[in-house]
């Protein structure tokens, strides 16, 4: 593995364990604040009505960059950015730090959208969206929705590859729906400098060709790690396995773990973090031989056979790991 391909992969696999912490941390706030989204966290229909959101949010945003209305999805996600943050931060501090810290992230995004500024919104958002749905799925609509999804995300890459038309809208946005991983220091994605020789800058190459998985994911070859500045992780990738982690150490009747630090965390959810790792290890490893590929097949299915192991490590039969 080049030196490149090394950095890389630490600097996604630290984001994806921010955002999976953070979700830990997050959990007992979350329920003690009344947050849980479902009455019955146990119906598996619930994970069909997320799904069915995430089907008309794809056309609605496929409509916008079609018809030039890419400002309102940007609008719309630098909002709901700021609206999450406000949940996280307001399970911290109080009101009057909360409310103008998460329109600071809002702000900082709109007008000055760099790297590390999306990937520190986007560790904020995805760590807030797990931990939210993480208590109001229990672990077999988690499950449900994490194969469903991860079905879903094969299709539309490499079937139909609508996927591919909504990468190619969402990269020029420039917000947190995707992580950026940077594989040079001097990596930057805003706009080339008013002399145009900012080679590092997103506007001089093709961001597609960039890309990792399902939200960047292209046709053809992805150019040599060697040739890349940086690469691009959809943030549902880490997302969606981050909630079944969640949804583990919070509804699996497994005993908790002590670990020193107020953390819902047990063995099961801890085989789901590994088991995701695993799967973005292999993930990386097939995108830097030199293909995208969709990411949540892999993140997924290493979340759900970890949580499967970790539970029978813990003594929990099977079919009540299952939630059946």
């Amino acid at each position: 593995m080049s030196s490149r391909a090394f950095r890389g992969t630490a600097f996604a696999a630290f984001v994806f364990l921010l955002v999976q912490l953070g979700a830990l941390a997050l959990v007992p706030s979350f329920e003690a604040s009344g947050y849980q989204q479902f009455e019955n966290p146990q119906d598996p229909t619930n994970s069909l009505v997320y799904i069915l959101l995430i089907l008309v949010m794809t056309v609605l945003m496929l409509a916008a960059f079609k018809y030039d209305f890419d400002w309102v999805v940007r609008a719309f996600v630098v909002f709901t950015s700021g609206l999450l943050a406000w949940y996280v931060l307001g399970v911290f501090l109080p009101a009057i730090a909360a409310i103008p810290l998460s329109a600071l992230i809002a702000v900082a995004l709109w007008v000055y959208p760099e790297w590390y500024v999306i990937d520190a919104a986007g560790v904020v958002m995805g760590a807030g969206a797990a931990g939210l749905f993480g208590i109001s799925f229990g672990v077999l609509p988690a499950i449900v929705l994490l194969a469903v999804l991860a079905v879903y995300d094969a299709i539309s890459v490499y079937g139909t590859e609508h996927m591919l038309e909504l990468a190619e809208g969402v990269m020029d946005l420039r917000v947190p729906v995707v992580l950026v991983i940077p594989l040079t220091l001097g990596f930057s994605i805003l706009p080339e400098d008013e002399d145009g020789d900012d080679e590092n800058s997103e506007a001089d190459g093709d961001t597609e060709s960039e890309s990792v998985s399902d939200e960047a994911a292209v046709e053809g070859e992805a150019p040599a790690v060697a040739d890349r500045d940086a690469f691009f992780i959809g943030l549902g990738d880490a997302v969606m396995p981050t909630v079944l982690v969640a949804s583990a150490a919070h509804f699996s009747p497994a005993a908790p773990l002590d670990i020193g630090i107020d953390l819902a965390l047990n063995l099961p959810a801890l085989a789901a973090m590994i088991g995701t790792f695993l799967g973005l290890f292999v993930l990386l490893r097939m995108v830097f031989a030199g293909r995208a590929h969709a990411g949540l097949p892999l993140l997924n299915g290493g979340a759900i056979g970890g949580y499967l192991v970790g539970s029978v490590a813990a003594g929990v039969p099977i079919l009540t790991a299952l939630g059946l």
